[in-house]
């Protein structure tokens, strides 16, 4: 199941994405953020936790770095700068 909806959100980047202006309030994207919590969380989890960050991804909110926590939550991660240098080790695998 894991696969099939990374799969969708790869669709989404090859074929969707390049035809909407760029406006993404985080780094990663959303889309990434999908992925990386889909593969870190799995199906479910990750799932909700994207989908709570399409939803903070508006006008309203400042944006910024927010990777995805070693901890199923659907707020803003807490302490971004030690899971991100984790995700960039390559340690969000599970």
């Amino acid at each position: 199941m894991r696969r099939v909806l990374e799969g969708v959100v790869r669709v989404y980047q090859r074929f969707i994405s390049p035809l909407i202006p760029p406006s993404c309030r985080y780094y990663p994207t959303c889309s990434t953020y999908m992925i990386q919590a889909l593969r870190k969380h799995g199906a479910l989890k990750g799932t909700v936790m994207g989908l709570a960050r399409i939803l903070r991804c508006n006008p309203l909110v400042p944006g910024g770095l927010d990777p995805v926590p070693d901890f199923f939550t659907v707020r803003r991660n807490p302490d971004p700068q030690k899971n991100m240098a984790e995700a960039e080790q390559g340690n969000y695998h599970r």
